[in-house]
């Protein structure tokens, strides 16, 4: 271990997304309006309105957004020794993430992403390499943020090693499942979630983990109830155009969003963990921290890239005294 220290380290895969923008598809829906399909014609040439490319990845943009925020950063990850993965480094460095737990795979290519792009919503084309995870000797760090890994993790013993530094260190854990993740249940790891100081998901992870069904009803009192038992200390569900909930077992809040404009929306959870993970290391209270995870969120979601609308510590706070009234209410 280094003489080093962090205020965060995240823990996760990085990738390469090409985001294409496109008018001429349309949306199919079942009766209900609940499971929905974008169609394009089969075997036509589909015109493009833009294509960008950028650094995303879970873990790659709370790394980033906690760095723009003033925290010292740092990032677990697997790269291949492509062009993709040099560009990844350097885009770090470029935002102040320490590059020192960055394990570089000769011979492999990097994780590459396509996010389609139709009426403000996005349809993401995944490639995962099957990487090895291991966790190499981190520094002490006061956080880590543990997120979306390939499926390869599962024949790891990465989740073991995360439970293990945060006995040795008493660094505080705040864990985002990814999809995969989320397919080998999570409830497989009751050490690492009772290890959990935030347990952060969407509302329909949130359904999944439970048991619950996408299209059931479901009390958000009792979900963030039955999320409590699972050992975290606090968890956050985001939803949408609902806004986000959160409870620490004593009370439950809600934040509403912010009006802005919607240009595309990958990488907002990421923005709001984020801003809501520097709120607290910051000594933030709950309820604040719920409102600088919208306010970053809803920057984010105004430009395209899961990155380019992140704010600085100081764009955050200047929208914050500009929106006063924006608070996270008991409900």
């Amino acid at each position: 271990m280094s003489d080093k220290v962090f205020d965060l380290i995240t823990i996760g895969d990085s990738t390469i997304d090409t985001f294409i923008k496109i008018h001429d598809a349309t949306v199919e829906c079942d009766i209900n309006h609940e499971q929905c399909k974008i169609c394009v014609p089969y075997g036509a040439k589909i015109p493009v309105d833009s294509i960008a490319h950028g650094v995303a990845g879970n873990a790659a943009n709370v790394a980033v957004a906690c760095a723009k925020l003033g925290l010292k950063a740092a990032i677990y990850t697997n790269l291949g020794d492509d062009d993709h993965g040099k560009n990844i480094r350097e885009k770090f460095e470029k935002e102040q993430v320490a590059r020192d737990y960055i394990k570089i795979n000769p011979g492999r290519e990097s994780n590459l992403s396509v996010v389609l792009t139709f009426q403000g919503e996005r349809t993401i084309f995944v490639y995962h390499q099957d990487w090895f995870y291991h966790l190499p000797a981190l520094s002490l760090s006061s956080w880590i943020y543990l997120t979306s890994m390939g499926e390869a993790f599962t024949g790891s013993n990465i989740m073991d090693e995360v439970c293990h530094y945060v006995d040795k260190t008493r660094a505080k854990l705040a864990f985002a499942p990814g999809t995969y993740q989320l397919r080998a249940d999570i409830k497989r790891y009751p050490k690492l979630l009772e290890k959990c100081e935030v347990l952060i998901v969407n509302l329909e992870e949130a359904k999944k983990i439970l048991g619950f069904s996408e299209l059931e009803i479901v009390e958000m009192r009792d979900l963030l109830s039955k999320m409590l038992f699972l050992g975290p200390k606090i968890i956050v569900v985001t939803d949408g155009a609902e806004g986000s909930f959160a409870t620490d077992g004593n009370r439950n809040l809600k934040a509403g969003i912010l009006p802005t404009k919607l240009v595309e929306k990958t990488g907002a959870g990421d923005a709001y963990a984020g801003g809501f993970l520097a709120a607290l290391f910051l000594g933030k209270s709950l309820e604040e921290a719920m409102v600088w995870g919208t306010i970053n969120a809803s920057h984010l979601i105004g430009e395209v890239g899961a990155q380019n609308g992140l704010l600085t510590r100081e764009e955050l706070e200047k929208n914050r005294n500009n929106n006063l009234g924006f608070v996270a209410c008991g409900f």
